[in-house]
């Protein structure tokens, strides 16, 4: 158990069981500021911007075949870790994936619950995905974020992630068209 804020958390390997109460889980936002880009042919730049009123932005509904990131047990190259809350059931998740030609861990998706977020939980997650990323000698870790989630944007940065690239396309066609996906990759030293 690892406490944190006079609350603890068990981290572990997601099982089976695990599945319904991590797609259950509410991995939306809200943020007086995002990141406006600007693309060039030679590159981009982010700026940090405030917006008036907040944008608060709700992921659509995960089914029950909707198993993106979600693997359960020893999974190879491939591990969801999960923080479970004192009453036992999942607070967050860091659903990751091995790719050796490269020594990339990506990190599919993480998310945690939003009363319990500013709590170390999700910083303890990564850190389950590093201590993984090491044992597979993944040279660093990436992972991609919409520009509009500015407080993942500044977490990953304390985390030790930098960014890495931008992908204009990626949510063409989705409800998130129009947003731009800002990469981020951290090496492991």
């Amino acid at each position: 158990m690892t406490s944190v804020d006079d609350t603890d958390y068990a981290y572990r390997t997601a099982r089976p069981e695990d599945v319904e109460a991590l797609h259950a889980l509410d991995g939306s936002f809200t943020t007086g500021t995002v990141f406006r880009v600007t693309a060039t042919e030679e590159g981009f730049t982010l700026r940090e911007i405030p917006v008036d009123p907040s944008v608060r932005k709700v992921f659509p509904p995960r089914d029950a075949d909707d198993a993106e990131g979600l693997a359960t047990g020893d999974d190879g190259d491939s591990r969801t870790f999960v923080a479970v809350g004192a009453d036992g059931r999942p607070v967050g998740f860091a659903a990751v994936s091995y790719a050796p030609w490269n020594r990339r861990l990506t990190v599919e998706d993480i998310e945690v619950a939003p009363a319990h977020r500013g709590r170390g939980v999700g910083r303890a997650l990564m850190g389950h995905a590093v201590d993984f990323a090491r044992e597979r000698g993944a040279g660093h870790l990436w992972l991609e974020v919409t520009n509009l989630n500015a407080p993942a944007i500044h977490a990953y940065r304390r985390m030790g992630f930098r960014f890495c690239g931008l992908d204009t396309a990626l949510y063409d066609g989705t409800p998130a068209s129009g947003e731009q996906a800002l990469c981020m990759a951290m090496p492991l030293r």
